[in-house]
């Protein structure tokens, strides 16, 4: 069930430095879910990752950092299912693509030059409208 993409590094390794918690989780399922704890929190530690360089860990570290603590601990949950096996494997799914994303490189930025019929559109533009609007003023002639 869990689609990877092409990786760099060993997932299972990066596995085995989660830690998860449980929790009873609210939503569907009547007194089930009084008496369950389904909701599964994973929490991982990103200094103290032995699966990523430095390098890696500072880009990880500037493209998560709204999803990090102040400790740089990274915290996802779900809830989604009746089932904490189930909770289990969707919140490493979305771990896993997380990372992922996170260390694909940004794709250089190419300038392009606006063509001269453009700009030159633009102008007219502007020009039809200050006179539209130069149009409107009353001119007072003595």
């Amino acid at each position: 069930m869990l689609i990877l993409l092409q990786m760099n590094y060993n997932s299972e390794d990066l596995m085995t430095e989660l830690s998860f918690k449980t929790a009873r989780s609210g939503g569907k399922g009547g007194q089930h879910v009084n008496k369950v704890s389904s909701k599964v929190l994973l929490i991982w530690d990103l200094q103290n990752s032995n699966v990523f360089d430095e390098e890696e860990k500072a880009l990880l570290k500037d493209r998560l950092f709204n999803r990090l603590t102040k400790h740089d601990m990274l915290q996802l949950e779900s809830s989604e299912d009746r089932s904490q096996l189930r909770n289990k494997e969707i919140v490493i799914e979305r771990f896993l693509n997380l990372i992922n994303e996170s260390l694909i490189p940004d794709k250089p930025r190419i300038p392009t030059k606006i063509p001269k019929r453009i700009v030159l559109e633009r102008l007219d533009r502007k020009k039809k409208l200050a006179s539209k609007k130069s149009d409107r003023q009353w001119k007072y002639k003595p």
